[in-house]
């Protein structure tokens, strides 16, 4: 082993102290525990099954979790879309998911469940040290939509890619823009849900105004924001049952700063899934 290598695993140990893999084949799952006490003397729980996997993710709370795709008793997606959408602790947990059949159809529906970072099988040591360093040091930031719930998708498998952005919008916007833009689409998005799923709706709308308050240097999109978030923390506190109607009365304000052109032609429906 590379010095290099022993101080970016030093770097990286605080970070993968409790690691849950979820994978049914016991072999493949030995060495990759393994190699994690090799690299951050992790502890690991294993899991041969989703349910086993869910269990242990809910009174764990690990730091990094490992899943296969899917392979029989465990569906990597299904488990990573359940554990973005829980309320337990480790639900922003880095995701790695691992497989064999690294097809372009899987690696986007990786990408698309909410997963960090994708590692074909077989790999070696200097492959998982690279994810590792991806999703240990590497900041991501955090979507609380309603279609996705998971890291920026921009920033996918950043352990492999270095080159230029690709989306139209990454030349013609500030990174301010982008990100001002994408909380006001996901607002949005989450008003039209909010009938259909209130409890989603009310986190990414706390999510997103928070960000913008953090964000804006304009005053009054942070005062529109600041007055968006007391309707839904005095909601929250009361109690109250969130509907599509409370919510576009709250949010018709805020929503004013959403360019007219945010939707491109191309509908409403679209807008999250277009901005992540």
């Amino acid at each position: 082993m590379f010095d290099g290598d022993r101080r970016l695993m030093e770097r990286m140990a605080p970070k993968l102290k409790r690691v849950l893999i979820a994978d049914p084949q016991p072999a493949s799952a030995r060495l990759l525990s393994e190699l994690l006490r090799d690299i951050a003397r992790s502890h690991v729980w294993v899991a041969p099954t989703m349910e086993r996997a869910l269990k242990l993710a809910e009174t764990c709370d690990p730091q990094l979790i490992v899943v296969e795709l899917a392979d029989g008793a465990m569906d990597g997606l299904k488990f990573t879309k359940q554990l973005r959408r829980s309320t337990w602790m480790c639900r922003k947990a880095p995701v790695i998911a691992v497989t064999g059949y690294a097809t372009a159809a899987a690696i986007l529906a990786a990408r698309d469940a909410g997963v960090h970072e994708f590692l074909r099988k077989p790999y070696s040591t200097k492959d998982l040290l690279r994810r590792l360093e991806a999703v240990t040091l590497r900041d991501r930031d955090w979507v609380e939509g309603m279609a996705y719930i998971g890291p920026d998708r921009r920033r996918f498998n950043s352990g492999d890619y270095a080159g230029p952005l690709k989306r139209k919008t990454d030349g013609s916007e500030t990174p301010y823009q982008q990100k001002i833009n994408q909380c006001l689409k996901i607002i949005r998005a989450a008003v039209a849900a909010a009938d259909t799923d209130p409890d989603q709706a009310m986190r990414a709308m706390v999510a997103q105004a928070n960000s913008i308050q953090s964000l804006a240097t304009d005053f009054k999109l942070t005062l529109a924001a600041s007055e968006f978030y007391r309707y839904l923390a005095k909601a929250a506190q009361a109690g109250q049952k969130l509907t599509r109607q409370d919510a576009e009365v709250w949010a018709a304000n805020i929503l004013t700063f959403l360019p007219k052109d945010a939707d491109d032609g191309r509908g409403r429906k679209k807008d999250e899934a277009e901005a992540l």
